[in-house]
């Protein structure tokens, strides 16, 4: 999956990145050790998540990060 960061807010890309797993918001918690209520805050934009969540997601659910200078 390719996501141009640039137009997608932070809560829409975990959005996508649960939704390419095929799993619900509690087994996408489960899988990266987070709470469905973190996942849930999350996708609903009332918390934001760190990059160093977005790696951990990343790397379990063999998502390819790749940063480019702008």
């Amino acid at each position: 999956m390719i996501l141009n960061t640039d137009k997608y807010k932070p809560n829409e890309i975990l959005r996508f990145m649960r939704e390419a797993t095929n799993l619900s918001q509690k087994e996408f918690a489960e899988s990266v050790g987070k709470s469905k209520d973190w996942v849930r805050k999350n996708e609903y934009g009332i918390t934001n998540y760190y990059f160093k969540d977005l790696i951990k997601i990343a790397n379990t659910h063999g998502f390819e990060i790749k940063i480019i200078k702008k």
